[in-house]
């Protein structure tokens, strides 16, 4: 039977991926560009906070070694984005005599965040979501549920600061088995 927390998690993943849902119809008709510009910002952040953020990883979960941590959200921040920055996402990707390949968002993505790089996999989920103009929710692992609630809300930030509609990110507070499976079937598209 499900307790309080169970419930209180349930209702904030529905919420949330509503929430989501409908800055993602805004995000679903911005241009290249525009979504570039929103990339650009959320990778810069990430790279700036690269190194606290390990740290937090870090001192939450008691995995890996601080340095390493910022190695790998350097990675997700700086060289994924560096590798996707110029490809496109947006309208025609690609055109031959027997094949147009059209950019199309699915929704919103339903990110289940481990404990065992937790920023790293948070920075590079809410990057690869926006560039492909998907909304996204972050189920964080327990144990590490501030550090990944904090490199969610500078992605947000910096997303929301370069454009992008609020709630287009979201980061579930109450993480519960029973919140995250809510998560997973209400995620829309």
């Amino acid at each position: 039977m499900p307790n309080d927390k169970d419930l209180e998690s349930v209702q904030q993943a529905r919420h949330l991926v509503d929430a989501a849902h409908e800055a993602q119809k805004r995000l679903a008709g911005f241009d290249q560009a525009r979504i570039d510009r929103i990339c650009e910002a959320m990778a810069t952040a990430g790279l700036a906070e690269a190194e606290r953020l390990g740290l937090l990883a870090h001192e939450e979960t008691g995995f890996g070694i601080p340095s390493d941590k910022t190695i790998k959200n350097t990675f997700a921040a700086g060289d994924v984005h560096a590798f996707f920055k110029t490809m496109r996402t947006v309208g025609i990707i690609r055109q031959t005599e027997t094949i147009l390949e059209i950019g199309s968002p699915r929704g919103v993505v339903a990110a289940i965040i481990p404990s065992t790089n937790p920023t790293s996999t948070a920075l590079f989920k809410c990057l690869i979501s926006l560039k492909a103009r998907n909304g996204v929710v972050l189920s964080p692992h327990p144990s590490a549920a501030r550090c990944i609630g904090e490199t969610a809300r500078i992605m947000s930030e910096a997303a929301v600061a370069a454009g992008a509609p609020p709630g287009i990110i979201a980061c579930m507070s109450i993480a519960t088995v029973e919140g995250t499976e809510a998560l997973m079937k209400h995620k829309r598209t």
